[in-house]
């Protein structure tokens, strides 16, 4: 039996079976295969997030379904220890929430089009979550009401929200809304034993994500979250009519600045020691903003990162934060995926072709 790989410089070793797509040309038609230095283009199963590959180095490009793409340099990562930080994720990695907010896209999408009965389908999963509400509503429109405003759809999602937010804090809300991802509170106290940094990420709204982590944190009887961990970065304040908002809906995951942030400035940690931190996601989004940050990534099973066919993107990929743990504390210092910057031979991709005895 044969296992066919392909190395990308920045990325590392590829398999082909790990879920990422060939592309012959870049989604918004500005590199192909061939043409000006580009070797190879990969995307994410998703499509969310575009890898363009030259003989020394590979770009991202990342999508939006709101007209603002980017293109971002991709840094080769690694981990050393002793580790000095992680970061973390908030939905699904710290609270499973994601079925929640998904209910609430939902019930938005049903309000919007006045069909009570409006369900989304299996499919949309992987993109109603993980990116920003904007991201996730123009996602709806685009697929079941295609005439319809996203400021309209907004409106609706933040009457939901505030309505059932209302409801959870006064104790008579949606029972399990957010839960404890298990092992949390013993993961974040093996942190703190060892004077690891932990910084929290969200994409979410302050309004939305502080309310969860507080109550996990009550549930747990961790105290304050503001108090307990280091830095704790959202997507900030929703823009309505009449109010101030704040940026936080065109840089979210899978953009590399939410991670950034919380660790540059959040914990004080320069780009130049980036090894020494990792991060923890369940999403695909999540992964691919960690990776674009210049970190790490660990990826936690139960959100969608095998679907987003992003796992070849983590260093890790664990079931449980248990596992997660024993990488931090004891996991070899050579990953699952090493992200060098080894340049492709003669002007080509560097396919490896290995016996499954080589790779015993």
């Amino acid at each position: 039996m044969f296992e066919q790989q392909v190395h990308l410089p920045g990325l590392g070793v590829m398999r082909l079976d790990s879920g990422m797509i060939p592309l012959n040309e870049s989604s918004d038609g500005v590199t192909r295969v061939g043409t000006d230095g580009v070797l190879a283009i990969t995307a994410t199963g998703d499509r969310k997030v575009e890898f363009i590959t030259y003989a020394n180095h590979t770009l991202a490009y990342v999508a939006s379904a709101l007209g603002y793409p980017a293109y971002y340099p991709v840094h080769p990562v690694g981990i050393k220890r002793p580790i000095r930080a992680v970061l973390m994720d908030l939905d699904g990695t710290s609270v499973r929430s994601e079925e929640f907010w998904v209910w609430i896209i939902q019930q938005s999408i049903a309000s919007l089009m006045k069909k009570p009965r409006f369900e989304l389908e299996e499919a949309d999963l992987p993109y109603v979550s993980g990116h920003s509400v904007s991201e996730h509503l123009q996602y709806c429109l685009d697929k079941y009401a295609p005439a319809a405003a996203l400021e309209d759809a907004r409106r609706y999602y933040f009457k939901h929200t505030e309505r059932e937010m209302r409801a959870i804090l006064e104790g008579r809300g949606r029972a399990n809304a957010f839960t404890p991802t298990p092992g949390l509170k013993e993961f974040l106290l093996a942190l703190k034993a060892k004077k690891i940094k932990i910084g929290l990420v969200t994409s979410g709204l302050y309004e939305k994500a502080y309310p969860e982590i507080l109550s996990a944190f009550r549930t747990l009887k961790l105290g304050d979250p503001r108090d307990f961990y280091d830095a704790i970065i959202t997507a900030g304040f929703a823009l309505r009519r009449g109010e101030v908002g704040t940026l936080g809906e065109l840089e979210p995951k899978p953009h590399p600045w939410l991670y950034a942030e919380t660790c540059r400035v959040g914990l004080g940690i320069p780009f130049e020691e980036r090894e020494r931190v990792v991060g923890i996601e369940d999403s695909g989004a999540g992964v691919c903003s960690i990776r674009l940050a210049g970190f790490a990534a660990i990826g936690l099973a139960g959100g969608n990162i095998q679907e987003s066919g992003t796992i070849a993107l983590c260093e890790h990929y664990c079931e449980d934060l248990g596992q997660v743990l024993k990488k931090i504390a004891n996991g070899s210092s050579a990953p699952r995926h090493a992200g060098s910057n080894r340049p492709v031979k003669n002007g080509k991709i560097d396919w490896h072709i290995k016996t499954r005895n080589e790779q015993s």
